[in-house]
């Protein structure tokens, strides 16, 4: 699967340097071949290493990779240096005004969200699954995004790839951790089962917040495994492992 890497943009989001990767263009190999970015795969580390140098080569050169240690939390931090892959925090959205940074997350399933305020030249990266969205990750990155000057009306906000409605079958329990008002995002399923649409929920949560200029990209991990990695297929495949596809964002150093 190496070779040259595909990169998924937004036109939202416009000059800004960014990407939602698939997991083409990786030297990473066996259940999770391609560019696999997590650390948490059991993937080969000089693989997952070059994988993420061929990211950053690809879509901002000679920056410095910023990825927090996600944990499905409503947490958002706002970075000003790269820091060692040891001491990452805990969080589930990072944002600067720094340029030089790419800021990135990583997914298999859940929603890459990416984020601009071109003219305030702030940006952000955030992952959100069910948990994190309704915790209020996207709510934290914009009043992060807000701390350093953008403002509502003029964030950019991009969702990546993540399972889609008709691949995220879920039960009454999971039902019972929205409300009446989420009805919308269910449609009926087999007998006590519904159809969750995420990338519609993490839509509405920006749209609440303020954000009016969204794009979905519409891309489902699930049912194409030549460009996703999808924890869920993998575990209903019974596979040991699953892969972890990267989306980025940066600010371009100002030209002299």
């Amino acid at each position: 699967m190496a070779g040259d890497l595909e990169i998924l943009r937004a036109g939202v989001l416009g000059s800004i340097p960014h990407g939602f990767l698939t997991r083409k263009g990786g030297v990473s190999t066996g259940e999770v071949a391609g560019l696999q970015f997590g650390i948490g795969a059991d993937d080969d580390p000089a693989s997952v290493a070059e994988n993420r140098r061929r990211a950053v080569a690809a879509i901002l050169p000679e920056s410095a990779l910023v990825m927090p240690h996600q944990v499905h939390s409503p947490d958002a931090v706002v970075v000003t240096d790269p820091w060692p892959q040891d001491a990452r925090p805990q969080a589930d959205a990072v944002v600067t005004d720094r340029p030089g940074l790419l800021l990135g997350v990583v997914t298999a399933d859940c929603a890459p969200i990416l984020l601009a305020d071109h003219e305030a030249g702030v940006v952000a990266a955030a992952h959100a699954g069910w948990r994190g969205a309704q915790a209020g990750v996207l709510e934290s990155t914009i009043e992060a995004m807000r701390s350093l000057g953008a403002q509502i009306d003029r964030i950019a906000a991009a969702i990546g790839p993540c399972i889609a409605q008709a691949s995220y079958e879920v039960d009454a329990r999971f039902r019972t951790h929205f409300t009446a008002a989420d009805e919308r995002f269910f449609a009926p399923g087999r007998s006590g089962h519904w159809q969750f649409d995420l990338e519609a929920y993490v839509e509405a949560r920006l749209m609440i917040s303020g954000v009016r200029r969204i794009e979905r990209l519409g891309r489902d991990t699930y049912t194409d495994p030549e460009r996703f990695y999808s924890f869920r297929r993998a575990t209903h495949l019974g596979e040991a492992n699953y892969g972890r596809q990267a989306s980025v964002i940066g600010l371009a150093n100002p030209v002299a």
